[in-house]
């Protein structure tokens, strides 16, 4: 049967982009995905995958919330470009903390 309906839809542009990316990879345009799922809301009898907020524990927030700080203040935190120089930094840091 061939597609004779239009559906337009509003999304942000950079989940279009990486939806297009993922979709391509499969081998499917947005079209092709769209049709598989709404086939799958009629073999399914409604939504095909469980829908849930999603929830964290208090110390997964809390660590969130740090991890956005950092993000908004870099100068503030120590970084490293590679594994070794944070074990070595960490070893360090280790060190200190016994000889005190």
């Amino acid at each position: 049967m061939a597609k004779t309906e239009q559906i337009n839809i509003r999304i942000e542009p950079k989940l279009k982009k990486e939806v297009e990316e993922t979709l391509s990879d499969l081998g499917m345009n947005i079209a092709d995905a769209v049709t598989i799922f709404f086939k799958q809301i009629i073999i399914h009898d409604g939504i095909p995958f469980e829908i849930r907020r999603t929830r964290f524990s208090n110390e997964m927030i809390k660590a969130i919330k740090e991890g956005e700080i950092m993000e908004k203040h870099p100068e503030k935190y120590k970084s490293f470009d590679n594994i070794n120089d944070f074990m070595e930094d960490l070893h360090s840091e280790i060190q200190d903390r016994k000889n005190k």
